[in-house]
C-alpha cells in the first residue's frame, strides 16, 4: 500500500525564503533531504495542499512541476505526483551542523547519554556465537501458548482491563498471583499495599532511588556491579561508593559509615554470580539495623537456579522493614515486555507509587493482564523449567569446553544462573574486538567496575542465547584468541 504525505506535513518557509513557488520547493527538498519524504511515497495533491496552505492550487502545480523537472518528483498519470526514486537520499548528502537548536540545551550535554553500559551490537543474532547475556531465546520461548494468554487478554471480557486508566493502580489479576504463588516462593509473604508494578527492574531501581537518594546522600553499591545501577544512583545526585565484593558477595563488614543505601544482588551477584550464605545475609541486615541504612536487593535471575534450590530472598529474613526488593518478568520470559515489581513498606510503596503515577502512571493493561493468564494457567511454570532444563545442559557443555581450553574462571556461582564471570591476561575490550571479527560476542568487563578503579582484564560469557551445539567451537575460537 502506498503511504500519502497529509497536506499537515508542509509548513511553510518564512516570507523572506522567496516566492511561494520557491518556499514550497524547499519544503519538499528539505524534506527529501532529511529522510522525512521517502522514495515512492505519494505527495498530496494539489487541491488539497494548496487549501492546506491557504493559497493558489496553480502555484503548488507549477512547483510540483519544477520538482519533476529536478527530479525530486515523479508523475503518475492519473495517480498524482510521487516522490522519485532518483531523488537524492539523505546518507549522500553532506550535512554541516545538523538541525538547529537552541544553546540553553547545552547545559544538559552528557548528564544521561554520557554514561557507559554493557556494549553489544543490535545485530548480535547474526552472529554464529553470540556469548551475551540477557537476551530471549527465541528456539524456547512459548510463542503459542503467550499469543493464546494475549487474544484472551483482547477479549470482551476483559476489554476494561485492557484499556482502563489504572491512574496509580495495577491488575487485580496480576497482583493476586504475584502475592500468592511467585513472592512466596522467594519466602516473602507480602500484603497488597507492599507491592508495585515497574516497567521492569531497571524502572523499580530508578524509583527507589529516586524516592529514597538524592544530593548529601550515601548509596553503596557492589564492585564489579550493574552499570545500570551505577548510572541510576549517579544521576540521583548521591554519593557512590563501590565495596568490593569477594566469593559470598557483598561484605558488610566493609560498608563504610554514614551510608543510607546499600543495593545488592544477594542471591546472584551480579556480574560475578556469588551467592550470599545465610549467615552474611544476617549480618548485613543487623548491620543495616545497627547503622541506620536501608538495603535494595535486586533478585534478578533467581528463577534459574538449577543446580540446587534458590536460597530465600534477602526480603524473606527482613524483620525490621529495612529491605526492599525488586523483582522481574522481563529476565525469565523476555526482555522486551518490560514487567518488574518492587517489594517494600507501606510508607515507602506509597511514595514510589505516587512517583511513577507522574511518570508513567503505569504498565500497560494489556500486558499485565496476559501475563496474569500466562502465569495462573501453568505457562510461566512450564516455560522455567524448559529454560532450566536447556540452560543446565548449555552450561554443562560450557564447562568442559571452558576446561578442555584452559580458560580462566573468575566467578561461576553454585545455584546455576546464565553466565560465566571470566579472567583474562589481556585487555578484554580489545579482545572483543578481534573476537567479533571472528563472529564471537563477548561482553568486557571494564564497565562493571569503579570507573575510580577500572579494571581490564574480565569479561563475561552469557549462554542464555547460543544453542548448546555451538559452544564448544565458540570457545574454542576463544581460546585462539587468547593465544
Amino acid at each position: 500500500m502506498v503511504h500519502e504525505i497529509p497536506s499537515e506535513a508542509f509548513v511553510l518557509p518564512g516570507a523572506d525564503r522567496g516566492s511561494l513557488q520557491q518556499r514550497i520547493r524547499q519544503m519538499v527538498t528539505e524534506a527529501v533531504l532529511s529522510g522525512r519524504f521517502r522514495a515512492g511515497e505519494r505527495m498530496p495533491s494539489s487541491r488539497g495542499l494548496a487549501l492546506h496552505l491557504g493559497i493558489s492550487r496553480l502555484t503548488v502545480t507549477l512547483s510540483y512541476a519544477e520538482l519533476v523537472a529536478q527530479d525530486y518528483l515523479v508523475a503518475r498519470g492519473r495517480s498524482g505526483y510521487f516522490v522519485s526514486d532518483n531523488a537524492p537520499r539523505p546518507q549522500e548528502m553532506l550535512v554541516q551542523g545538523g538541525r538547529a537548536e537552541a544553546a540553553e540545551f547545552a547545559r544538559i550535554k552528557g548528564l544521561f547519554s554520557g554514561r557507559e553500559g554493557v556494549a553489544r551490537p543490535s545485530d548480535w543474532e547474526a552472529y554464529p556465537f553470540p556469548f551475551i547475556y540477557g537476551q530471549a531465546d527465541v528456539s524456547l520461548f512459548d510463542h503459542q501458548n503467550w499469543r493464546q494468554c494475549a487474544v484472551q487478554a483482547l477479549g470482551r471480557r476483559d476489554f476494561t482491563a485492557m484499556t482502563a486508566d489504572y491512574y496509580e493502580g495495577e491488575d487485580p489479576l496480576l497482583i493476586e498471583y504475584l502475592l500468592r504463588h511467585i513472592l512466596p516462593r522467594r519466602g516473602i509473604a507480602a500484603r497488597e499495599d507492599e507491592v508495585l508494578l515497574t516497567m521492569g527492574a531497571q524502572n523499580g531501581l530508578w524509583l527507589t532511588a529516586a524516592c529514597l537518594l538524592g544530593p548529601g546522600r550515601v548509596a553503596v553499591m557492589e564492585n564489579p556491579g550493574y552499570p545500570g545501577l551505577r548510572n541510576i544512583l549517579t544521576t540521583s545526585g548521591a554519593r557512590v561508593l563501590a565495596v568490593d565484593v569477594d566469593a559470598d558477595g557483598l561484605p558488610p563488614d566493609a560498608i563504610p559509615p554514614g551510608v543510607d543505601l546499600v543495593v545488592t544482588t544477594a542471591s546472584h551477584q551480579c556480574p560475578t554470580n556469588a551467592t550470599m550464605p545465610v549467615d552474611r545475609r544476617r549480618a548485613l541486615l543487623e548491620a543495616a539495623e545497627r547503622e541506620g541504612f536501608l538495603i535494595l536487593e535486586d533478585d534478578y535471575e533467581f528463577e534459574m537456579s538449577f543446580l540446587k534450590p534458590a536460597s530465600p530472598a534477602l526480603k524473606s529474613l527482613d524483620a525490621g522493614g529495612r529491605v526492599i526488593y525488586a523483582g522481574s518478568f522481563s529476565k525469565s520470559v523476555f526482555p522486551g515486555m518490560r514487567l518488574g515489581y518492587l517489594v517494600g513498606p507501606p510508607s515507602f510503596i506509597r511514595e514510589a507509587r505516587a512517583l511513577r503515577l507522574m511518570s508513567l502512571r503505569h504498565p500497560p493493561g494489556h500486558i499485565q493482564r496476559t501475563m496474569a493468564y500466562f502465569l495462573s494457567l501453568g505457562h510461566y511454570d512450564t516455560l522455567i523449567h524448559r529454560m532450566k532444563a536447556a540452560f543446565k545442559r548449555r552450561r554443562q557443555v560450557m564447562e568442559e569446553a571452558i576446561a578442555a581450553h584452559g580458560l580462566t574462571v573468575a566467578g561461576q556461582g553454585g545455584f546455576g544462573g546464565s553466565s560465566f564471570w571470566m579472567r583474562a591476561g589481556q585487555d578484554t575490550e580489545t579482545l572483543a574486538t578481534r573476537l567479533r571479527a571472528d563472529g564471537v560476542l563477548i561482553e568486557p568487563g571494564r564497565t562493571f567496575f569503579d570507573p575510580v578503579r577500572p579494571d581490564r582484564f574480565h569479561y563475561r560469557l552469557g549462554y542464555g542465547s547460543i544453542p548448546a551445539a555451538k559452544i564448544p567451537e565458540g570457545i574454542a575460537r576463544i581460546a585462539k584468541a587468547l593465544g
